[in-house]
């Protein structure tokens, strides 16, 4: 294990499964503590913040629904609170609703943009009343933001790309009181929502210049890379872990 980030407390939301899950599992690797929100699934919550507590680090699984402003706050006021402290965000929680245009409700609408763009918000809020300086803040977009490939993306692919605008203003913002704020956004990741041996994975392969799905370890890799010391002098930028999807 790594002690690159020994001590600091990290909050990563939807940490329970796919690339939220190897994001907490890899800050920890990398000497933090972390605190994992999940909406649902409460025995997979724990399940990683067992994996994380093996490895000789402190973890907590939370509920939070990222689409209630209030209960958003109060788990990162919590997490200060309890913990002492509060480093590092990872703002990864996110729905995914596609559909013709024309077939997308305005509750779609308002679930989207509540969980995808205003959490995102709401918790960098909350969180940087209580991070010191060398603080780090990462927003998780995705690659549809810059490229749509398919029909049907115009509500999600809307939804991430405001976390460009959002990136670069805290960036900017928060940059004097030395805390960073940056976007990742991951291609085609092998998770259970789009596994890299589903009926669209060809098609999607080829559209990559690597050609393969990546793992959910690559994206956390980009992670923890903006999380650590050697990322000290990046903010408002955005990564593209995509294996050339936006190429």
């Amino acid at each position: 294990m790594s002690d690159t980030m020994m001590d600091k407390v990290a909050l990563v939301t939807g940490g329970s499964r796919g690339i939220g899950a190897a994001i907490a599992l890899r800050l920890a690797e990398q000497g933090a503590d972390v605190v994992l929100t999940y909406q649902e699934n409460k025995d997979r919550a724990e399940t990683v913040a067992e994996q994380i507590r093996r490895q000789g680090r402190r973890a907590e699984a939370v509920r939070v629904d990222s689409g209630d402003p209030a209960a958003l706050v109060a788990a990162v006021d919590g997490v200060a609170s309890r913990w002492g402290r509060l480093d590092i965000l990872v703002n990864n929680a996110g729905t995914f609703r596609a559909g013709p245009v024309e077939q997308l409700t305005m509750d779609d609408f308002e679930q989207t943009v509540a969980v995808n763009v205003r959490a995102p918000f709401v918790a960098s809020q909350a969180a940087v009343r209580h991070m010191p300086a060398g603080g780090r803040i990462i927003n998780i977009g995705s690659n549809v933001a810059e490229r749509s490939p398919f029909p049907g993306f115009s509500l999600y692919s809307m939804s991430k790309s405001a976390l460009i605008g959002l990136t670069k203003a805290l960036g900017r913002e928060l940059g004097p009181r030395a805390i960073t704020v940056n976007l990742v956004n991951p291609g085609p990741t092998d998770t259970d929502m789009n596994p890299s041996d589903g009926p669209l994975a060809a098609t999607i392969n080829g559209l990559t210049a690597l050609g393969h799905y990546a793992q959910p370890a690559d994206i956390a890799a980009a992670v923890a890379f903006l999380a650590g010391p050697d990322g000290r002098y990046l903010t408002g930028a955005t990564v593209d872990v995509d294996g050339g999807f936006s190429c």
